[in-house]
């Protein structure tokens, strides 16, 4: 568990951070016992037990991912205790939906041994105020169905989305479609 006097600092993230090694050190571990899945228009909880551990070459395709959309005229933040990465999240630089009105959250991760201690909740923040600046009224979020993925979103006041992006959707259907307007 994250240690009370340590200082983390937020930070937009360029090219030149997003070099090869910044997730070396990051621990995306997770232990999943129960998930959300919809059927018949209803969200019901199911156990499902499974764990999701990053290795190097999936770090490695985050990285280009994160890099992509800094291109692609998004945006990415990194939280640091003691110059160490323990979280970051993305916001893709399209909008869309029928009234040019959504902006994708692609990423928010914090190290395992950090999570619970508010990093999270301030990133999300930071990328509502940023999605607001590139003109977004809502962020839509493709989000994990674990537990303990879909309270966090609901703790920060994501509902449902209005709209379905099938393109985010396709790429993982158990997902959970989200949104949050800004």
């Amino acid at each position: 568990m994250m240690k009370k006097e340590q200082s983390i600092t937020y930070k937009i993230l360029g090219l030149d951070d997003l070099h090869s090694t910044l997730l070396k050190t990051f621990n995306r571990y997770q232990e999943t016992n129960h998930v959300w899945f919809q059927e018949n228009s209803q969200y019901n909880l199911k156990a499902d037990h499974f764990v999701e551990q990053w290795n190097d070459e999936k770090k490695a395709l985050v990285i280009r991912s994160l890099q992509h959309c800094v291109k692609a005229g998004g945006f990415v933040i990194g939280a640091f205790a003691n110059r160490e990465l323990i979280g970051f999240s993305s916001v893709e630089g399209e909008l869309f939906g029928r009234n040019k009105e959504y902006t994708e959250l692609s990423y928010i991760h914090v190290s395992n041994e950090y999570r619970n201690s508010g990093v999270g909740k301030k990133m999300f923040e930071l990328c509502c105020s940023k999605a607001k600046q590139i003109g977004a009224k809502k962020l839509y979020i493709g989000a994990h169905p674990a537990e303990e993925t879909q309270h966090f979103y609901r703790s920060v006041g994501c509902t449902f989305a209005k709209e379905i992006n099938e393109k985010i959707y396709e790429k993982e259907p158990l997902d959970i479609q989200l949104e949050f307007i800004l």
